[in-house]
């Protein structure tokens, strides 16, 4: 068996509420998708249509016997079957065209608030999807070593990964994380906070992808003085009349709309740097926060917490790969870093 398990591939995955993205050793990240399955329910039975890009297209705009469902919630396992079935595609892809004998030893990425019978989920939903070891590790360190911070020195380094379900922040330091909280938002709340604020203001529906599209377009944490983006035209259900309507919508708009978010955001990072040693502190307030995930990308986020903090505040390069690139930086020096990793099986 020792012969077979040396020429194993070794996997890393970041499985994210809105995205999943999947590490092969030897060859960097391999895949980047939605993580949404489709689903026809036929009598009891279920059948996988479709899992990631292709399912997404589906979200919103499926008959009455398809579903298509995100088996992930706040960055943990709301749906155990499905997320099952979708860890197995993602798997299959990312080594197809590879040579593989035995199975993978797979290194995962779990929110740094899960409990235990959220991270036994995870473990288990990888094991069954075909991994002959599981190791967890908490998204801020992974994060972190995926964004080249300094995390064997001694001193401080704060990392925010906002991701589609949560806001991780971590402290580490000496090679562990000193403090690490977790706030239930990111990219989703975002959308969330959209469909609501055009809802109440405009009277008109809009569905998440649409609310999506709108932040990638005019999202601002804060509103622009100079060099606003151009109004865009926005497409629902009126709530009145019943039918197809068309509003134009601004930047300033979606800034407000994202203010409530966004406050949860900033205070997360307020309470964290509230509850750590002063040392850690004065570290912090030298090297600044780093900031990293999907929700690093919406504009002007940087501004809004140094304005709110006073501490310096950068982005790190390709934010939303830090995460996975952690994990492949672990499974690259697997041996010498375990201390960082929970192993399962």
């Amino acid at each position: 068996m020792g012969f077979f398990q040396h020429f194993s591939p070794d996997i890393g995955i970041d499985l994210g509420t809105a995205n999943t993205l999947v590490y092969v050793k030897g060859r960097g990240i391999v895949l980047n998708e939605p993580s949404v399955v489709a689903i026809r329910h036929y009598r009891e039975k279920k059948q996988i249509l479709a899992v990631g890009i292709e399912a997404k297209r589906m979200l919103g705009r499926t008959p009455q016997n398809i579903t298509a469902v995100r088996p992930l919630r706040d960055g943990v396992i709301a749906d155990f079957e499905v997320a099952e079935e979708m860890i197995k595609f993602f798997v299959r892809r990312a080594l197809s065209g590879t040579i593989t004998f035995g199975n993978p030893r797979v290194v995962v990425c779990v929110p740094s608030q899960a409990t235990a019978v959220e991270r036994r989920a995870i473990q288990e939903s990888v094991a069954i999807a075909g991994a002959r070891k599981v190791y967890l590790i908490e998204e801020p360190m992974a994060a972190a070593i995926g964004a080249g911070l300094p995390v064997n020195e001694p001193k401080g380094s704060m990392i925010v990964d906002i991701g589609g379900g949560t806001c991780e922040v971590g402290v580490l330091s000496l090679g562990g994380i000193v403090y690490a909280s977790s706030a239930r938002s990111g990219g989703d709340k975002f959308d969330e906070a959209i469909v609501t604020y055009i809802r109440k203001e405009h009277k008109l529906l809009i569905g998440d992808s649409t609310a999506e599209n709108i932040k990638k377009e005019l999202g601002s944490a804060c509103p622009p003085w100079s060099n606003a983006a151009a109004p865009c035209s926005v497409k629902g259900r009126d709530m009145v009349r019943g039918i197809p309507k068309s509003i134009t919508i601004t930047q300033q708009e979606i800034a407000t709309a994202l203010h409530e978010t966004l406050s949860t955001i900033v205070e997360t990072i307020r309470t964290a740097i509230e509850n750590i040693a002063p040392e850690l502190a004065a570290d912090i307030a030298e090297q600044g926060i780093v900031l990293s995930g999907g929700g690093a990308l919406l504009r002007n986020i940087d501004t809004l917490i140094n304005q709110e903090l006073d501490v310096p505040v950068a982005i790190a390069e390709d934010p939303l790969y830090c995460v996975v690139r952690g994990t492949g930086q672990c499974l690259e020096n697997i041996e010498h870093i375990k201390g960082v990793l929970t192993q399962y099986m």
